[in-house]
């Protein structure tokens, strides 16, 4: 079984699929992975799923059970073999007691919860999948989570996931100053300064900035606006929403020094371009930018990726007192709580220097003598 990209009929959107052994696709997945392109998830969402069902469906075949037949038992099985390298899951090489497991506890999560929803899609549509993966609990218990319409269903049982592994929260990582500056001064092209300037200066996710066209950058207004769009080079908007973000001024005169110095008189609607390698004027694409930060890498030391930039920017931002709604707002997110979730952290010098701002080390305003 192997996993397929496939392009969509009539349109430029990219979609994944599940190949058998006949490498012909798998129905149940194909019809699940289909509706969720339908209903415009992420393509990487897309993938991560059609990758999780795969291992599924490889477990399966392995006990020869069907699908449909799966239960609770089965499933913990599954978590067990998942935690097996890839050698030791068909039972050909031994595995010791003291070997770790091969996979972290949030890639099983992220796997049962792909998993969870397929087969709430399958219920959904009318196949009898029984209670797998549910424990089920009168609803609108005293203190408890109550469910919309919970004055209609409290009496009902509530479906649940029953199997959870727990995770060790990982705080997002960042760049220090000094690391940023080294990175951006380890560039010896305009673009790819500029390429980074904004990932720091505004949050963005790479592939907002991939798919940014001129018309997004207002330079008298000094603000950028991520557009959600097809484009031509696979760059993808995670969120839905238009938004406008401010930028330095130090980001649109690096703008125009990239324009004059390097771009020209290129015909594209594309900031970011092939400029030196074909095909010249091609919208710049994940490979491109990900061979740039394995140079930068070893000119720096800094064993960074992409996404550090807008870690780094959300965490600044929170540490110079801007207020969690207007970050939230910034990076696109959906809710104050994701902003709060991925980014109200504190470390310890983070927390020493608000309680040094507040006078809470002083000898002026202590009581208790030590």
């Amino acid at each position: 079984m192997h996993v397929q990209r496939v392009a969509m009929p009539a349109s430029r959107v990219e979609s994944w699929t599940v190949l058998g052994d006949d490498d012909l696709p798998i129905g149940p997945i194909e019809r699940y992975l289909s509706y969720l392109t339908d209903i415009e998830r992420s393509p990487n969402t897309v993938r991560a799923y059609a990758h999780d069902l795969k291992d599924y469906w490889v477990f399966l075949a392995g006990r020869d059970l069907d699908w449909r037949k799966a239960r609770l038992d089965d499933i913990g099985e599954y978590v067990a073999w998942l935690r097996l390298p890839p050698p030791g899951r068909d039972g050909r090489v031994a595995v010791l007691l003291s070997a770790g497991p091969h996979v972290a506890a949030s890639t099983i999560n992220r796997k049962l919860s792909a998993l969870s929803a397929f087969y709430q899609h399958q219920a959904r549509y009318g196949v009898d999948v029984g209670e797998l993966l549910t424990t089920w609990q009168v609803g609108g218990g005293r203190g408890g989570w109550r469910p919309f319409l919970h004055h209609i269903s409290k009496n009902k049982p509530q479906p649940r996931r029953a199997i959870v592994l727990k995770a060790p929260g990982k705080l997002p990582r960042i760049l220090t100053v000094a690391e940023a500056q080294s990175i951006l001064d380890a560039c010896d092209r305009l673009r790819d300064r500029f390429l980074l300037a904004v990932l720091w200066d505004a949050g963005v996710r790479i592939g907002e900035a991939l798919g940014l066209r001129h018309e997004d950058i207002a330079a008298a207004e000094r603000q950028i606006t991520i557009v959600p769009r097809v484009n031509d080079n696979r760059a993808r908007s995670k969120s839905r929403q238009q938004r406008t973000v401010p930028v330095s001024a130090q980001v649109i005169r690096l703008y125009a020094d990239y324009l004059h110095r390097e771009y020209g008189d290129l015909d594209s609607d594309y900031v970011f371009v092939n400029l030196f390698a074909g095909p010249r004027g091609q919208a710049l694409s994940y490979p491109a930018v990900y061979d740039l930060v394995r140079r930068l890498r070893k000119r720096t030391g800094v064993d960074f990726d992409p996404h550090w930039f807008r870690h780094s920017a959300a965490t600044r931002m929170l540490r110079d007192g801007v207020p969690v709604e207007v970050v939230s707002k910034v990076l696109g997110h959906s809710s104050v709580t994701t902003t709060l979730s991925v980014y109200g952290h504190l470390t310890a010098e983070d927390a020493r220097r608000a309680l040094e701002a507040a006078g809470w080390f002083s000898t002026a305003g202590s009581e208790v003598r030590w």
